[in-house]
C-alpha cells in the first residue's frame, strides 16, 4: 500500500534489469506511490534482461538508451519528457559494470582499456545524465538525482578490484555537481550506499555469497534488501528530503558505523 509520496511526479529510472535488480524494485515502488516514469537500459542488457515484462505491468514506456552517449541520453531525456508530458521531477542511476571482474583479472594485473570502460559506464554516465539534464533544463525545481553506490568506495574490499574506484569517482561527482544543481534549480543530488544485495550483477562478484553473510552478521539490523532500498530510494525522490544534497547516504544495517562484531567471533 502506497503513501501517495510521489503523486504527480515523473522520473526516469536507470539500469532494471530482472525482478532481483534494485531499480527494478525502485521502479515498482514510484508508481505504487503515484509516480510516471520511464525506464532505460542499455539495448544489449534489455536483450538480457525482463525489462518488457516491468513495463508492461507498471503500464510505462521504454527507451534504450547507451548511457555512455550523449547523444542517447539527449534523446532520452527529451522524450521523456514528451511522454510524461512535462519536465522530470527524479533520476535513478543504477548502473555498474567491469569486465575485468566479468574475465576474474587480478587487480594487481587489470587490462586499463577495460577499466576506463568500467568507469565511463559505473560513474561518468552519471556526470553525463546530469550534464545533459542540466543543459536541457529537464528537472523541477527541488527535483532529485540518487545513484546507487557501496562502502567499497571509502575501504577496501579487494574482490570489488575497480570497481570501488569508479564508486569513489562517482560519490565525488554527486558531491561537486550537486553544488551546480542546487544553485541552479535547488535539485538535490545523493548517492546511496547499499549493503551487498542478491542481484544479477553484485552475485557476479567472487566470494559474494561469503561476504553477504559476514555483512549480515556485522549489521546490527542485518543486511538491508532491495525492497528496503526502494523504500528508501523513493524518501529521497519525495518532498520530505528537500534539503538533503551532496551526501553519501548509508543504507546498510548499520555495517559502515560497525568495528567488530562478536556474532563474527562466534563462528
Amino acid at each position: 500500500m502506497g503513501y501517495g509520496l510521489l503523486k504527480g511526479k515523473k522520473g526516469i529510472i536507470f539500469g532494471a534489469l530482472d525482478h532481483k535488480s534494485i531499480a527494478w524494485k525502485v521502479a515498482e515502488r514510484c508508481v505504487e506511490e503515484g509516480a510516471q516514469i520511464v525506464l532505460t537500459n542499455a539495448p544489449v542488457a534489455m536483450r538480457l534482461g525482463e525489462i518488457n515484462e516491468l513495463a508492461e505491468k507498471l503500464k510505462c514506456e521504454i527507451i534504450p538508451a547507451d548511457a555512455t552517449s550523449i547523444e542517447d541520453l539527449e534523446l532520452l531525456i527529451s522524450k521523456s519528457q514528451e511522454i510524461l508530458g512535462g519536465k522530470l521531477d527524479f533520476i535513478l542511476h543504477s548502473i555498474g559494470m567491469s569486465i575485468n571482474v566479468r574475465k576474474k583479472k587480478d587487480y594487481t594485473d587489470l587490462n586499463y582499456e577495460w577499466m576506463k570502460t568500467t568507469f565511463d559506464v559505473s560513474s561518468i554516465s552519471f556526470h553525463k545524465v546530469m550534464q545533459t539534464a542540466f543543459k536541457q533544463d529537464a528537472l523541477n525545481d527541488w527535483g532529485s538525482v540518487v545513484a546507487l553506490t557501496y562502502i567499497a568506495a571509502q575501504r577496501t574490499f579487494p574482490d570489488y578490484s575497480e570497481m570501488a574506484e569508479s564508486k569513489a569517482l562517482l560519490e565525488s561527482f554527486a558531491r561537486s555537481f550537486g553544488y551546480h544543481y542546487a544553485k541552479k534549480a535547488h535539485v538535490r543530488v545523493n548517492t546511496v550506499s547499499q549493503s551487498p544485495t542478491v542481484t544479477t550483477a553484485g552475485s557476479g562478484v567472487k566470494g559474494f555469497g561469503d561476504f553477504f553473510g559476514y555483512a549480515n552478521k556485522m549489521s546490527p539490523l542485518g543486511n538491508a534488501s532491495a525492497d528496503a532500498c526502494a523504500d528508501y530510494c523513493v524518501t529521497l525522490f519525495s518532498d520530505l528530503t528537500r534539503y538533503v544534497t551532496m551526501q553519501n547516504l548509508f543504507h546498510d544495517g548499520g555495517f559502515s558505523s560497525m568495528g567488530m562484531a562478536p556474532e563474527i567471533l562466534e563462528d
